[in-house]
């Protein structure tokens, strides 16, 4: 609770007049045993992040947790090769940038990607020379706990790295709301980025909001037809739709639309979702009972608002205890308009609409009527027309003829409802 947040803060304000003074060399140096930590301990925390998140462990194993010892040794690197500016002026003086540590930040992840976004924003903060309080999702709280243990084992210094365990209410917002937190880098939904933003607007904190998305994959009929459907298919699905930048709205050229719809609806339905701490599970669970209900009550919205479903659309019931299991079937749906609820809102789940478009026009204006603009992904083999969708798209992220293709030195973020502020290199 907001005690607890106040042990935490005095702890990290006693700990950064002689962290910030280290050398960029030295707080390298612990980023990168921290990484080396998390490796040494891949197994633990693989199965932690497995069951506290209900993701298949081969995504665990493949991506989660390597991903998250790489975004400590991506930021132990970068802080050594950062530096500011120098400028020559007519008078024969010399202009320099000088950059500094803020002091005590707040980092608060969300519960999709658990380890992955909460090292994403501790390890950038850590090299800069700032102590943190972080505030991991009360739903996956297990691999953050981990961490701490990681972190004693390897030394690094007292106050220097605070987590503290809870609910937004008891310990969020009193985190925020706290006059010695300089800086607040938030990732998830955007009900509480706007509640963040409100609760610090008079405040002035410097702020990272990276908060929901409604992503359009859009397939022109020249693109390549395997490599599009392939990823097509992981950008719908993988994390079981749990990821800020999967492309919940798939339009297609309607030249190319029955085909590529046949295909999709084909490999869909032979992914294989079950107990996701078997290597050969392909689709896990939800992360609760209450989200589940959630992405079920979408499916029934878009029932009412005249989709139809062509696979899937309802919860996976497995044997044994999966029975028990938050599980939904990944399910496609066509025939809704662009503008109605199901293609508006966000659903954060293996809940993915398909759409025929005829023109650039028409799908650039399907694409840019949502709220949100995060990301989205382009397929055709057209340089030009890439080009300018890519101009025209209102998103943080366009990618083309890939998705989930991550520079970390690339800044991060969205436009619109999707938030405010760069992350990364």
């Amino acid at each position: 609770n907001e005690v607890d947040v106040e042990l935490a803060i005095e702890a990290a304000q006693n700990a950064f007049p002689k962290w910030s003074k280290l050398t960029a060399d030295q707080r390298a140096q612990y980023l990168r045993e921290l990484s080396r930590g998390i490796m040494q301990k891949l197994d633990l925390f693989v199965q932690a992040e497995s069951i506290d998140n209900g993701k298949p462990v081969s995504v665990a194993r493949a991506v989660d947790i390597p991903r998250s010892a790489r975004n400590f040794d991506f930021f132990a690197d970068a802080i050594t090769q950062f530096h500011g500016e120098t400028f020559r002026s007519h008078y024969n003086t010399i202009n320099y940038t000088d950059y500094s540590p803020l002091g005590v930040v707040a980092c608060i992840s969300p519960w999709n990607l658990p380890l992955y976004l909460l090292t994403w924003k501790i390890a950038p903060a850590l090299a800069a020379g700032n102590t943190v309080v972080a505030k991991p999702s009360e739903l996956t709280p297990m691999t953050a706990y981990l961490l701490c243990q990681v972190a004693e084992e390897i030394g690094l210094p007292k106050g220097v790295l605070n987590i503290v365990h809870g609910t937004g209410l008891r310990v969020g917002t009193p985190l925020v709301k706290h006059q010695t937190i300089k800086a607040i880098s938030f990732t998830g939904s955007t009900s509480t980025g706007q509640v963040i933003a409100e609760a610090t607007s008079r405040q002035f904190k410097k702020m990272s909001l990276e908060m929901g998305g409604k992503n359009p994959n859009i397939i022109f009929a020249d693109c390549d037809f395997d490599k599009a459907l392939e990823n097509t298919l992981r950008s719908s699905f993988a994390n079981q739709g749990q990821i800020c930048l999967c492309g919940s709205r798939i339009f297609v050229e309607a030249s190319l639309y029955d085909k590529f719809k046949t295909a999709l609806v084909e490999k869909t339905k032979k992914l294989k979702q079950g107990d996701p701490l078997l290597a050969e599970t392909e689709q896990g669970a939800l992360v609760s009972a209450g989200h589940m209900d959630k992405v079920l009550s979408y499916i029934q919205l878009a029932q009412a608002e005249g989709g139809k479903i062509l696979t899937g659309g309802r919860r996976f019931e497995g044997s044994g205890e999966l029975t028990k299991g938050y599980f939904v079937e990944t399910t496609l749906i066509e025939g809704l308009a662009f503008d109605c609820r199901t293609n508006q809102e966000e659903i954060f789940g293996p809940v993915v609409t398909l759409q025929p478009v005829d023109t650039e026009d028409e799908v650039l204006r399907y694409a840019n009527s949502v709220r949100y603009g995060l990301s989205a992904s382009v397929w055709t083999e057209n340089l030009s027309r890439a080009h300018r969708m890519a101009a025209e798209i209102e998103s943080g992220f366009v990618w083309i003829n890939t998705w989930m293709l991550r520079d970390l030195r690339t800044l991060f973020g969205g436009y619109k409802d999707s938030g405010i502020g760069r992350e990364g290199g």
